[in-house]
């Protein structure tokens, strides 16, 4: 197990300038995910909470929801692309396996001047990027030749590795994207601290385990049904109801925040059921917890970025808000991020999902 918590950027540190997002046109209701899995669209709400999900058309890659959330969130924050000094893209479904969705939406953007790259920590990607991010531009020893402006997107195409006749799985996913753009705020808003834990020990419970090093994609992996995504969702959902009061008790202690400071939680959007029984848990009395997953499904890397947009949009934060973000996923990986919200970050009345 690899356990950080690591200090802010401290005053007049790093934070959220704007939010952008995107969910496919094609709203998947219940009902045909249900007869593919043989199940109903009861047992599938009973069990997670899910009213319907988006999934790409056949002609869009993860890079081309990713680079509708970030035309999305650059227009939010007022940023040019040929501004930006480093876009990372959380994603575990990139286009292809090399080279880096990151290096195809730099391209897409036109943000020339801007180092690219991906982070893959599955569902808790999003947080992991947006920590290596604000490192990144608070640490002037990365290089002082880049803007001090960052691109965090959350970017994933589940459909496309869904077994659709395994309803422990099928009934969840969708597909969407959010981004964020972080740079330099005024003292005491922004990051305020973050903790990121692993535990490779536990990585067999979410895998996909053909098309890499360890068994290269071929008739027979592909026969076998090597590339879906697997999860064992009972291991996982005691893995959260462990580690996430845990994540979040370390990230309030560490940077001496009291529960009842925080204004706003975001978890990744896993399951409506899940959440509701875990949330009560975590002891955050004030917090208003912000769901999406009951229309988006499970997104992965964007669920938190997509729920992230969709309130800064409806004008759910304040300036000086405490936000708390968590995600969780395979690896396994767990992380959570405070951060005070800034004014200039507050969204407009912008249709959601809306692509620039």
């Amino acid at each position: 197990m690899t356990d950080q918590t690591a200090p802010g950027p401290g005053a007049g540190g790093i934070g959220i300038l704007g939010t952008g997002s995107y969910l496919p046109e094609a709203k998947i209701s219940n009902e045909p995910v249900a007869e593919r899995a043989g199940v109903t669209d009861e047992w599938i709400q009973r069990k997670t909470g899910i009213r319907a999900r988006r999934y790409a058309a056949a002609e869009e890659a993860t890079s081309d929801l990713a680079v509708h959330a970030a035309r999305a969130a650059l227009d939010s924050a007022g940023i040019r692309a040929d501004e930006l000094g480093w876009i990372v893209v959380a994603t575990s479904t990139p286009d292809h396996p090399q080279p880096a969705t990151a290096c195809l939406v730099q391209d897409r953007l036109g943000a020339t001047r801007a180092a690219a790259f991906d982070i893959n920590s599955v569902c808790s990607g999003f947080v992991f990027a947006l920590v290596t991010m604000a490192g990144l531009l608070a640490d002037g020893s990365t290089g002082t030749t880049r803007a001090p402006l960052g691109l965090v997107i959350g970017a994933d195409i589940y459909s496309r590795i869904i077994d659709p006749a395994d309803r422990r799985t099928a009934i969840l996913f969708g597909d969407g994207a959010g981004a964020v753009v972080l740079g330099p705020v005024p003292a005491g808003q922004g990051i305020v601290g973050s903790h990121l834990a692993s535990h490779g020990a536990s990585h067999d419970l979410i895998h996909v385990r053909a098309g890499g090093s360890r068994a290269p994609a071929s008739a027979a992996t592909v026969t076998e049904g090597g590339h879906f995504f697997r999860m064992n969702g009972r291991a996982v959902f005691e893995y959260v109801q462990q580690e996430l009061p845990r994540a979040v008790s370390e990230v309030l202690d560490a940077f001496d925040v009291g529960p009842e400071e925080v204004d706003h939680f975001i978890p990744h959007q896993a399951n409506g059921v899940l959440l509701g029984q875990i949330v009560p848990t975590l002891g955050l009395p004030r917090a208003r917890t912000h769901l999406t997953v009951a229309e988006h499904g499970n997104t992965s890397a964007s669920s938190i970025p997509l729920a992230l947009d969709e309130a800064n949009r409806q004008g759910a934060f304040k300036d000086g808000d405490l936000l708390l973000l968590a995600g969780f996923g395979g690896g396994m990986s767990i992380g959570a991020t405070l951060l005070r919200w800034t004014g200039s970050a507050s969204g407009t009345d912008l249709p959601f999902g809306a692509a620039a």
